[in-house]
């Protein structure tokens, strides 16, 4: 591939940044004793699930979301550590600010996730994303993989090729052919629900998903079937969201394993909420209604909400909360999906000027 190509050049514009296995690596470089053994990041009672599992311990099996107990059975060796949430977002502040040293157009994605629009920086691509990792590595000893394209689907879908500590370019003279081999679940838009329509028809791969007519995916999945169709032939018109007007945010997770064991829920909606509350803290926000939602194995959705008298954003609380509303829903099967939610947002600084008027 030629990067002074002038076409690849003024197409290869974003940028998709992800941590490599962010909190068991930071638990590492804090702790070096742990180099090298299968880490795993999570809460460590009876409910706990596995917030991050570091590449040796996915060599056993075992991944994000999944029990406690389960990981412990896959990988009895396994390092077990509780989460430091206050510490990951430190680390990530200063990832995040090695990264506005070089582009001012970033959409943050998640703690350790993000977007960056680079169509106004004179450098090549290669050699931003070359200064920003060596950069990210001298200050924090973390590795992260990204992926370089000219839409957000193609530099997600690449920064996940080469992990970890991986760089992988996607060109449009790549489009097709790069893709036709990759399971459909790769799509942006195609989560469980919608790959088991496709395999039910055969469709398992992208190259299998190619031979549907655009109207056929509509018809099957609605408007998303025409990003879906858009998407598989190279096209996101998505732009980077640097600011966008929140009118809710959540957290929503499908399970890998549908479950009725109301530990194992518990353990879920008490990871959710940590990320909530984070996520909110985060971008400076409170919210004053709860919104918890379930769906279950016959994709039947349940929600049940709490609206308060006053604007919250802290761990305890939405957790708290969400526990009663979970004890407000009836489950008569397993549960495959768990959301919870915050709404009627107001920013943190609007509300402490409420107090004082």
């Amino acid at each position: 591939m030629n990067l002074q190509d002038s076409k690849n050049r003024t197409k290869l514009n974003i940028i998709h940044v992800d941590m490599d296995a962010f909190y068991a690596s930071v638990e590492e470089q804090d702790n070096p004793r742990l180099k090298g053994l299968p880490v795993i990041v999570g809460g460590l009672s009876n409910h706990g699930i596995v917030t991050t599992a570091n590449y040796e311990a996915r060599k056993y099996g075992v991944h994000s979301a999944m029990p406690i107990f389960m990981a412990k059975k896959k990988c009895p060796k396994g390092c077990f550590i509780p989460p430091r949430m206050k510490r990951y977002r430190d680390v990530s502040k200063e990832v995040f600010s090695i990264l506005y040293d070089f582009i001012d157009l970033i959409e943050q994605v998640s703690i350790d996730e993000a977007y960056l629009d680079i169509s106004k920086i004179a450098m090549e691509p290669i050699e931003i994303v070359m200064k920003i990792k060596e950069k990210v590595m001298l200050n924090t000893g973390l590795t992260m993989s990204v992926g370089i394209s000219y839409n957000k689907f193609l530099a997600k879908l690449a920064s996940d090729w080469n992990k970890p500590n991986g760089i992988k370019v996607i060109t449009e003279d790549m489009i097709p052919e790069i893709l036709l081999p990759l399971h459909i679940r790769k799509v942006h838009g195609i989560g469980p629900k919608s790959a088991k329509k496709l395999n039910d028809i055969g469709i398992y791969n992208i190259k299998d998903l190619l031979e549907l007519s655009e109207d056929f995916l509509i018809e099957l999945f609605g408007k998303a079937g025409m990003e879906i169709y858009s998407r598989i032939r190279g096209i996101d018109y998505r732009k980077i969201n640097t600011t966008r007007e929140r009118k809710s945010l959540g957290v929503e997770r499908t399970f890998q394993e549908a479950t009725n064991d109301r530990t194992t829920l518990v353990g879920y909606i008490e990871k959710f909420s940590e990320e909530l509350s984070y996520d909110l803290k985060n971008k400076g926000i409170q919210g004053r209604t709860i919104t918890l939602k379930i769906k279950d194995e016959n994709f039947t959705v349940q929600t049940r909400s709490k609206t308060l008298n006053e604007y919250i954003n802290n761990f305890s609380q939405i957790f708290d909360i969400a526990l009663e509303l979970l004890d407000e829903i009836e489950i008569n099967c397993k549960i495959r999906l768990i959301g919870i939610t915050s709404s009627n947002l107001m920013t943190s600084e609007l509300e402490q000027l409420s107090l004082f008027d």
